[in-house]
């Protein structure tokens, strides 16, 4: 039979499973690794539903190892990676050393504060369950303080609410945000008024939503101020603190008073240039992502891919390739195939285009032959991320889930956990 070619995966997001998958279905006489650090797969498209309290940590995640539970060929180490070293070929973990004969780093991205790592504490990312956890909990808490703090009738606690970034996160997280206090808590305050909550969005940019067509950007708009948030582009952030944001318009400063603040602007590159050996010789972008080569190996190192958020890759049109699921999941596939042998093209993603959602029944969809916003593209993005999902048991509990309270407008995933 010869000896088992080693095909070691690190992370086990949307690419390193999508690889790990298309290689059990192609590949002969392999032994496939995975390593991640938890032994979950996190649906990351979701997590801001469990931010605003409308689904449960257990509904956007999945055990690693249940999804390989009948393949005797792939093992799930729930490992930390200390460095790679691409020239004896060996990955270092916590727990000792693995050598591999094909290595795929898929490893994700974390926040960019732009040189101010101290606005982290003040204004938290959302980038894990950890994340969402404790955003949902600032934002469930501010409104029972605020119902408390209305025993002395002489404060009158405020409810702003900062989200800095206006991509599609922070989009959703606005209007997550604004259902949150105008439907789902209405009625179960007595001394305050949840849907007197002001939701500010703050987007550096000139508009909303960079990328998407201008007639996108302006249905988006229409949502988010029907929902109540205050949308401020082409203004700055200059400072957070525990009580207050800064930011800076026209030459003109502001003070926003928040005690929750959510950051959705910018990423880099989880691991950067930290994880390899000094002799490795990799390049990156300023981003710290990996500069590979178009069939998605590192030069120098064909026997080395790297897909997902750090890999830094342009298209055709020299435009760099967006950190989102859909370019993970076919580069995953695409590595698969070219390390069996099913391919010696090179990658070229196929965008089958954008969704974002602001809120219920309300987003955009920028496919290629359609543009569209309100009901329909809400309805597109349900069964979109539905389809993505992986388990079927996680399907079907969201499904139902979205389907109770979007006719009820409730939810039950509000307890908050100290």
């Amino acid at each position: 039979m010869g000896k088992q070619n080693h095909i070691i995966i690190i992370g086990a997001g949307f690419g390193g499973l999508y690889a790990a998958k298309k290689l059990l279905k192609l590949g002969n006489n392999i032994k496939i690794t995975v390593i991640d650090k938890r032994n979950y797969h996190l649906f990351q498209p979701l997590l801001y539903q469990v931010a605003t309290a409308q689904l449960s940590p257990e509904d956007i995640t999945y055990p690693v190892r249940a999804i390989f539970k009948n393949k005797n060929n792939i093992s799930v180490l729930k490992e930390t990676v200390e460095s790679i070293d691409l020239n004896k070929k060996t990955v270092k973990l916590e727990c000792g050393e693995l050598s591999y004969d094909k290595l795929i780093i898929a490893t994700g991205v974390k926040p960019d504060y732009f040189g101010n790592d101290n606005w982290k504490q003040f204004a938290p990312p959302l980038k894990t369950i950890e994340d969402a956890l404790k955003i949902r909990r600032r934002i469930l808490n501010i409104f029972e303080r605020a119902e408390a703090e209305m025993l002395h009738p002489y404060d009158r606690y405020p409810l702003n609410f900062v989200i800095i970034g206006g991509g599609p996160t922070g989009i959703e997280l606005s209007g997550a945000l604004a259902e949150l206090s105008k439907y789902t808590l209405k009625n179960e305050f007595r001394r305050i008024d949840p849907g007197r909550a002001k939701i500010y969005l703050i987007e550096a940019g000139k508009t909303i939503l960079p990328g998407f067509p201008e007639k996108l950007i302006r249905s988006a708009e229409r949502s988010l101020l029907k929902l109540g948030v205050e949308i401020k582009t082409d203004t700055l952030v200059t400072d957070i603190n525990e009580n207050n944001v800064v930011i800076e318009s026209e030459g003109k400063t502001e003070y926003i008073e928040s005690k929750v603040v959510l950051w959705a602007a910018g990423v880099k590159a989880y691991f950067g240039d930290k994880i390899f050996s000094a002799g490795n010789d990799i390049k990156f972008d300023r981003k710290g992502r990996v500069l590979v080569n178009k069939n998605l190996t590192i030069p120098n190192y064909e026997d080395v891919y790297v897909i997902g958020d750090f890999a830094s890759l342009t298209d055709s049109n020299g435009k760099p390739l967006p950190g989102t699921a859909p370019v993970a999941m076919q580069q995953g596939v695409y590595v698969a195939k070219h390390i069996t042998g099913n391919t010696i093209s090179n990658f070229k993603y196929f965008n089958k285009g954008s969704l974002a959602v602001i809120g219920r029944n309300a987003a955009v969809a920028d496919f290629k032959h359609l543009r569209t916003g309100g009901f329909f593209a809400w309805i597109l993005w349900v069964f979109v991320h539905i389809g993505y999902l992986i388990g079927f048991n996680n399907k079907l509990l969201v499904m139902i889930k979205w389907a109770w309270n979007y006719i009820i407008r409730k939810s039950t995933a509000r307890i908050i956990y100290n």
